[in-house]
C-alpha cells in the first residue's frame, strides 16, 4: 500500500490512479527505468564514454540515486516569463545561489537553469550537484510578445562551467521550428562530443492547435509526435508536459495519424495517455520526464503528486518541477520536492 500521505494527497482519485492497469500498450514491451539504465540502453549506442559517465552522474545523485528515476529542479522562468512573475512570490530566488541550495537541500538529481545562474555559482557548486545548462530560451520582453527559442550561449561555455548536461526547447509546429531543430541538433551533437548528456523540452506551439475552444497543445497524439521528433535528434531524456486530452491530429485535420492510435493504443485514462507519449520515446529507451506545471497555491502538492504517480505508472523516468517548489517558503519547497521523490521511492506504486 502506498505511503499514507501520498494516498491522502490523491484523495478521491487515489483508486483511479493507483489501481489502473494499462490494457493498451503492455509494460512488457517497454524499457523501464532501472538502476542499470545506462548499461541497458546507452552502452549499446553511439554515445561516448564521457556521455555515459555524465548520464550516470545525473542518475546517481540525490534521493533517487541509482533507482533509474530522476528529480530535476528547473529554474528558467525568469527568462521564459519574467523575473518578476517568477520570483516576486519569493524574492530570495532572484539570488542564483538560493536556487542551487534548494536543489541540493531538496535531494534533486540535478539543477537546470540558465547560463547566468549556473555560471555565477559554478566554481562553488558544480562538483556538488549535477548542472544542466538550458542553452536556449523564449525571450519574452520584446513587444509585441513573440514565441521563439533563441540560443543564449555556447555549448563549450556549458562544458567549461562543469555541466553534465545541456537542455534545450523546440516549439514543434511553430513557424520557427525548422530553424530551432537545426540549431538544437547541432548543439546536441557537439554536447555529446564534449561528453555531456542532452535533455529536450518538446513543446508544441501553434495557434492552429486550438480548435473550437479546445486546446490540443497537450494532446497525447501531438505531444507523442513531438517526443518522437525529439529522440530523433538524439536527446538522451525527453521533457514533456503531461497529456490533458487526445485527438489533436483529428481536430486540426493536419498531418498523418492512424485510427489505431485512438482505438487501440490509448484510452482517456491519463496513465494510458502518458504511456503513448513514452511509446514515442523509443518505447522507453529514452527516458520521459513530465513537467510539474505552474504554481496554483494550495493545490500544488496534490497536483504534483498526481503528476508523479501518472508519470511513474506510465513508465516514465521522473519529474521536472520548479515553480511549485520555489514560489513558496524554502522549507515548503524542500517538502514539495521530497514528496514527489517519495512517489518514485515507493515500491508499492508500480508501473501499470
Amino acid at each position: 500500500m502506498p505511503e499514507k500521505k501520498i494516498v491522502e494527497l490523491l484523495g478521491e482519485r487515489a483508486e483511479y490512479l493507483l489501481s489502473h492497469q494499462c490494457q493498451t500498450l503492455d509494460k512488457s514491451q517497454f524499457t523501464l527505468p532501472s538502476p542499470s539504465h545506462v548499461e541497458e540502453v546507452w552502452v549499446n549506442s553511439n554515445r561516448n564514454n564521457q556521455v555515459l559517465r555524465s548520464m550516470q552522474q545525473l542518475l546517481g545523485h540525490g534521493r533517487l540515486a541509482n533507482t533509474g528515476y530522476c528529480s530535476i529542479f528547473p529554474v528558467d522562468q525568469g527568462i521564459e516569463h519574467s523575473g518578476g512573475s517568477a520570483f516576486a512570490p519569493n524574492p530570495m530566488y532572484f539570488d542564483p545561489e538560493n536556487i542551487i541550495k534548494l536543489a541540493i537541500e531538496g535531494g534533486c538529481s540535478g539543477v537546470a537553469s540558465t547560463y547566468g545562474v549556473l555560471g555565477l555559482m559554478s566554481r562553488k557548486y558544480a562538483h556538488r550537484i549535477p548542472f544542466i545548462v538550458k542553452i536556449n530560451h523564449n525571450e519574452f520582453l520584446s513587444y509585441p510578445n513573440r514565441f521563439d527559442q533563441t540560443m543564449f550561449g555556447t555549448v563549450k561555455s556549458a562544458w567549461n562551467m562543469g555541466a553534465v548536461a545541456v537542455g534545450a526547447t523546440i516549439y514543434w509546429g511553430s513557424a520557427e521550428s525548422t530553424r530551432q531543430l537545426k540549431e538544437v541538433a547541432e548543439a546536441f551533437e557537439y554536447a555529446h562530443e564534449l561528453g555531456m548528456a542532452t535533455i529536450l523540452w518538446c513543446y508544441t506551439r501553434n495557434n492552429a492547435f486550438k480548435v473550437d475552444g479546445v486546446d490540443y497543445h497537450t494532446s497525447a497524439d501531438l505531444t507523442g509526435q513531438a517526443n518522437h521528433l525529439g529522440v530523433t535528434l538524439q536527446a538522451d531524456i525527453i521533457k514533456q508536459k503531461l497529456p490533458t486530452n487526445n485527438g489533436g491530429y483529428l481536430a486540426t485535420k493536419h498531418g498523418k495519424t492512424s485510427k489505431l492510435v485512438y482505438e487501440k493504443l490509448t484510452t482517456d485514462h491519463p496513465i494510458d495517455l502518458c504511456r503513448y507519449q513514452l511509446a514515442n520515446c523509443y518505447m522507453g529507451k529514452v527516458g520521459l520526464i513530465n513537467s510539474g506545471g505552474e504554481s496554483k497555491g494550495a493545490s500544488d502538492m496534490a497536483e504534483a503528486v498526481e503528476t508523479a504517480v501518472i508519470n511513474k505508472r506510465a513508465g516514465g523516468m521522473g519529474l521536472i518541477l520548479g515553480r511549485k517548489a520555489f514560489q513558496r517558503p524554502f522549507k515548503e519547497g524542500v517538502e514539495m520536492l521530497n514528496i514527489i521523490q517519495d512517489v518514485y521511492l515507493d515500491n508499492s506504486i508500480t508501473v501499470a
